[in-house]
């Protein structure tokens, strides 16, 4: 029987980080993956390829909008499909590929197939079982389902399934307006679908900024995606290759159908710990299926931990990925840490939209007082040069001391520019410390700076 220091169940962005990390700390490790490549979601079916597709999709929007006007004439491209496609999996590819590299440079072993844990300290894949003296479990996330909508990942598709249709849908019907399914509706939006977004409540993207969410969904609109809201999907049917859509607006309890190519169900996703063995172990669950942890992601069994997207906590590979390292640490006997106040959240539409800590509705309901510092990318040199004046930062401020309590930013290269900002409040930065930082110019990030002057005296270029 093979031996381990740690076994890892996943190869996502939580389990290869803490392998690569456990290894790095001198623990002999291995890394239990059943698909034919490493990576879990969101490298092969999950963010990879929809920023694939994002990308693509925003090139040629640019192409059709704004080429001409900054003199760069001819004829718009037509969309090969099945090039893009290819595209899309060439950088899953070069990316899944990298992982492989790295467990090859850590000496970590790939132990391929499906694993279960017939008892604490053991780990069985296939006729195989292997020893470990911990276990951490990283198998990650699936599409949850919904009551009355049959999956077939042909017609009516989850994430998995949108991001390879055989082709581009004339009308497709989005059920759930949150991350995942405002990312691909805009993908096929831009490539000429009609897309409509059908959403149980009355606002987008629920939990983020009202301001923010409010602003995005007008964006949207404009872009030309229809928002159906307060309606609760009732069921869906498919006959030669079309579906319809049935659902019930909350409002006055009126039925109605929609047809489409194509329905998309992005009503959130739930821990996938299915086969594991868990009921047998006796491990301590919450309500919504998840492992239950401690402080130092250490479930009810003895030796076995959890991290990502089984444990409670945001769905994002980046919360993941620190909580591998964290959990490593733990095991190797120093501290691992995860500031859970400061993980940010990234729509990677067009425009994108961050964020990170608190909103005004969260600093309201807690009595908190708090001033906001906002500034308009039409304040922005270089998002007015580039087409992409649209949107805003919006830093929030404790009223006294000043010290930075959230930033949303609905606007260029969002996702990058929030981290400055999680950097700042990682060190209690206040909003003085960010305004009388030097930056560059022109670039996106002095819409930040200015932000944080409206914190004080007040922007200089609004």
């Amino acid at each position: 029987m093979s031996s381990y220091d740690v076994i890892i169940i996943g190869s996502g962005p939580g389990g290869y980080v803490a392998a690569i990390r456990c290894a790095q700390l001198g623990l002999k490790t291995a890394c239990v993956e059943g698909r034919e490549t490493l990576g879990g979601t969101c490298l092969n079916v999950g963010c990879i390829p929809s920023k694939a597709l994002l990308h693509a999709s925003h090139m040629l929007h640019e192409a059709e909008h704004n080429f001409a006007e900054m003199g760069l004439k001819g004829k718009s491209p037509s969309v090969d499909w099945p090039q893009m496609q290819k595209y899309k999996q060439s950088t899953v590819d070069t990316n899944t590929k990298g992982i492989e590299f790295l467990f090859k440079k850590n000496k970590i072993d790939w132990i391929k197939g499906w694993a279960t844990i017939p008892e604490a300290g053991k780990v069985k894949v296939g006729d195989d079982l292997y020893e470990a003296k911990n276990i951490i479990i990283a198998s990650g996330s699936e599409p949850a389902p919904l009551k009355g909508v049959e999956i077939d990942e042909k017609t009516v598709v989850t994430s998995t399934g949108a991001l390879e249709l055989g082709k581009v849908p004339k009308k497709m019907v989005v059920i759930g307006a949150g991350v995942i399914g405002l990312e691909l509706g805009s993908v096929y939006a831009r490539l000429g679908s009609e897309v409509t977004v059908v959403e149980y409540l009355d606002n987008i993207t629920p939990g983020m900024d009202a301001e923010v969410s409010k602003q995005f969904q007008k964006m949207l609109k404009k872009q030309g995606i229809e928002f159906i809201m307060g309606a609760a999907v009732q069921s869906t049917e498919t006959a030669k290759s079309k579906a319809k859509v049935t659902y019930k607006l909350r409002k006055d309890d009126s039925e109605h159908t929609l047809e489409a190519d194509t329905v998309l169900l992005a009503t959130g996703r739930r821990p996938f710990v299915k086969g594991l063995g868990l009921d047998a172990l006796d491990m301590t669950m919450t309500d919504r299926g998840q492992i239950q942890v401690n402080d130092h992601w250490a479930t009810s069994v003895d030796g076995i931990y959890a991290i990502g997207d089984v444990i409670e906590g945001p769905m994002l590979a980046h919360k993941a990925e620190d909580e591998g390292m964290a959990v490593a640490e733990q095991i190797a006997g120093k501290h691992g840490h995860v500031n859970y106040s400061l993980i940010p959240g990234v729509i990677y539409t067009h425009p994108e939209v961050a964020n990170v800590g608190e909103t005004e509705e969260t600093l309201k309901a807690s009595g908190r007082a708090y001033k906001v510092g906002k500034f308009s990318f039409m304040g922005n040199a270089r998002a007015k040069a580039n087409f992409a004046g649209d949107g805003f930062v919006k830093l929030l401020a404790d009223k006294e001391t000043d010290r930075i309590l959230g930033c949303h930013i609905i606007g260029p290269s969002a996702g990058d520019l929030i981290h400055e900002v999680c950097v700042a409040m990682e060190f209690g930065a206040s909003a003085q410390d960010l305004a009388m930082t030097c930056h560059a110019h022109p670039t996106y990030s002095e819409a930040v700076r200015e932000a944080a002057l409206a914190c004080g005296d007040g922007a200089i270029h609004m």
